[in-house]
């Protein structure tokens, strides 16, 4: 446990207080075995205020007129930030061999939106852009990306552009050769690619953040459901339906699965992946 955690130590009241808030303003749940894990990563946190407990630092979250800015640091703090190239590609694959097709022919003149509703530090949406660019669709229809997430250092690090050597662990050198140039403390995406998409920073259980996002045909929101309690996937994917057109398509991580929520989406098999589809009226 590091310094802090252990000096400040967290009480299974504090540890209550803090964690049912930080459902409360994020999502992510932390269960009773996670105490100490919670303690980590907000003991930092905590000893930068100048507190000497825990309680303190939930009364400046809670109470504070000021504690937006507070907030991003927790996001920063909790955040993880765990992802790579060419992740769960059969995914990628299907909206491009399967439903960018099928859009453009139905909808020819329709822009088709896509969102990486929790981009982290961008591989997922640069990866989505990779591969629509190596099929040819960027030449032959208006395709819009955006990318979003609740951490603003993480989407920092997604607009900056540079990425070290375990974002590429799934890429091939050819890959990697052709869209990134070596450069120091990493490699820098191609411009041209990394301009394509339309970074935000939005937290996914506050409606009004991510309802104009949500309006996409395609949402890829995967690998952030497993840190949320089953009633902020229910509240976030009820969003995700009601803002979304018809068809649309929710891609999640191989690992979730909406199935038990009882969803109004329809699990479809799409290529080689499965994807949550919205129902017809």
């Amino acid at each position: 446990m590091p310094f802090y955690a252990e000096t400040l130590g967290l009480s299974d009241s504090q540890f209550a207080l803090l964690r049912d808030l930080i459902h409360e303003r994020t999502g992510m749940f932390y269960e009773n075995g996670k105490r100490d894990l919670l303690a980590d990563k907000l003991s930092p946190c905590v000893a930068e205020r100048g507190f000497g407990n825990f309680l303190d630092y939930y009364y400046l979250l809670k109470y504070d007129a000021n504690a937006q800015a507070e907030w991003q640091r927790v996001m920063d703090a909790l955040s993880v930030q765990e992802t790579y190239f060419w992740r769960e590609i059969d995914q990628v694959c299907a909206l491009v061999d399967v439903i960018v097709p099928q859009h453009f022919v139905a909808r020819p003149f329709e822009p088709l939106r896509l969102w990486s509703a929790a981009c982290a530090t961008g591989e997922e949406p640069l990866t989505i852009a990779m591969v629509l660019n190596e099929a040819g669709w960027f030449q032959r229809a208006p395709i819009e990306i955006l990318a979003s997430d609740a951490s603003p250092s993480a989407l920092a690090k997604a607009r900056r552009g540079v990425y070290r050597e375990r974002s590429f662990r799934n890429l091939s050198a050819e890959l990697r050769a052709r869209y990134f140039t070596p450069v120091e403390g990493g490699w820098q995406v191609d411009a041209a690619l990394h301009a394509r998409i339309k970074w935000s920073l939005a937290n996914l259980v506050v409606r009004e953040e991510i309802a104009p996002l949500a309006q996409s045909r395609v949402i890829f929101c995967r690998n952030v459901f497993i840190y949320f309690s089953e009633q902020a996937i229910r509240q976030v994917v009820r969003t995700f339906y009601e803002q979304m057109p018809t068809p649309a398509y929710l891609f999640v991580g191989a690992s979730e699965s909406l199935l038990k929520l009882a969803t109004d989406f329809d699990l479809q098999e799409i290529g080689s992946a499965f994807v949550y589809v919205k129902r017809e009226a």
